[in-house]
């Protein structure tokens, strides 16, 4: 089959350019199309400042396939001349742009402006995948041939994989957990400032909180042909920023409703892997990672494996005050969190039938 066209709306970001590396040479999508607020011709002009910088931020070289990949206004964009759309932009923008490309384009979207309505899925590939079926509802209430696909917050992804085989095997009752989040995760514009975060965390990040606690909920409920029944967990948090580049560290309690000792928690962890056998280009071998290592996970270790898709955790010990486990994990936020992550997502839906060329 060929490939199928896509678009990338916001490419010169930093969520953006995420999806730029993410689909360079991808075997299931051909990036077309960029759409951007500049006038320039192509994805290179689209990077250079007037005064000859790069906005590039990624650690490693533009991808040589994306350089002249052309580029064109949010005006002159037609969502109905491609296959599929990948949008990076701020959430206001996102209300806007995305009903538009979703009238005849399945769109896949790093913003928050999709997750909370009640015909919208909240998908983690791997996670929820049954959930995916509530597009057919999206579509049918709102007359488009698309669909608008959010990921969810970068916060509660690496959360929810690593309670998902909990949830799964001994059921969940109580969640704490404290975020240690990086830089990334806030982004350039307005981000934070240096003389802020160096030697520092910062002990709060405006609504990230209540996301964390209305999204997880959303994504491990269940599915039935009426909606998503949110799961029924108590769960609090505490999000802090802290001086790391790339990848969230957070602290778990869990609260078990079936007890078990430590080795059948960490057996049910390791053999959750619903990636074998499905062949997704972007799907680590892992999805997680268990570390015996006390001193792991790291950010800056261990942030980067499965390319950046595997989800680490470690120091894995009986919790007595809520009656279950606690751990550590780390989660690449722009990765499995973001771009790649809604990529990964596509290629789920292209291989459940769900996205195919002129889906349109």
């Amino acid at each position: 089959m060929s490939r199928l066209r896509a678009a990338i709306v916001g490419a010169t970001g930093m969520a953006g350019q995420q999806f730029v590396q993410a689909l360079s040479h991808h075997p299931s999508f051909e990036v077309v199309l960029m759409v951007t607020s500049r006038t320039v011709t192509n994805y290179e002009e689209a990077l250079r400042e007037s005064n000859g910088s790069s906005r590039w931020t990624q650690n490693t070289p533009v991808p040589g396939d994306m350089l002249g990949v052309p580029v064109v206004s949010s005006k002159e964009f037609r969502p109905e001349s491609v296959d599929v759309i990948f949008t990076a932009i701020e959430s206001d923008l996102a209300q806007e742009l995305e009903p538009w490309f979703a009238q005849t384009t399945p769109t896949f979207s790093t913003a928050s402006a999709f997750r909370y309505f009640d015909d919208t899925p909240l998908l983690i590939t791997g996670v929820n995948d049954d959930h995916a079926a509530l597009i057919r509802r999206q579509q049918q209430e709102r007359g488009w041939k698309g669909f608008v696909l959010p990921v969810p917050n970068c916060t509660v992804t690496g959360l929810a994989v690593t309670l998902k085989p909990l949830h799964e095997h001994f059921g969940i009752n109580n969640v704490l957990m404290v975020s240690m989040q990086s830089v990334s995760g806030a982004g350039r514009s307005p981000g934070v400032r240096t003389l802020d975060i160096l030697d520092n965390i910062i002990p709060y990040i405006p609504n990230e909180e209540g996301k964390v606690r209305k999204e997880l909920l959303k994504i491990l409920g269940q599915y039935s042909d009426e909606g998503i029944v949110p799961a029924e967990i108590n769960i609090n948090c505490i999000c802090t920023r802290a001086n790391v580049l790339d990848g969230h560290t957070e602290s778990v309690f869990v609260g078990l409703n079936r007890q078990a000792d430590l080795d059948e928690i960490k057996e049910a962890i390791r053999r959750y892997n619903p990636f074998q056998g499905k062949g997704l280009h972007s799907a680590p071998e892992e999805m997680i990672h268990v570390f015996d290592d006390p001193y792991r996970p790291q950010p800056r270790l261990d942030r980067e494996l499965g390319g950046g898709m595997t989800t680490s955790m470690g120091r894995l010990e009986t919790e007595p005050v809520l009656g279950g486990v606690k751990y550590v994990l780390v989660s690449h936020n722009t990765k499995m969190g973001a771009g790649k992550g809604a990529v990964l997502l596509a290629e789920s839906m292209l291989e459940q039938g769900l996205l195919s060329k002129g889906t349109n």
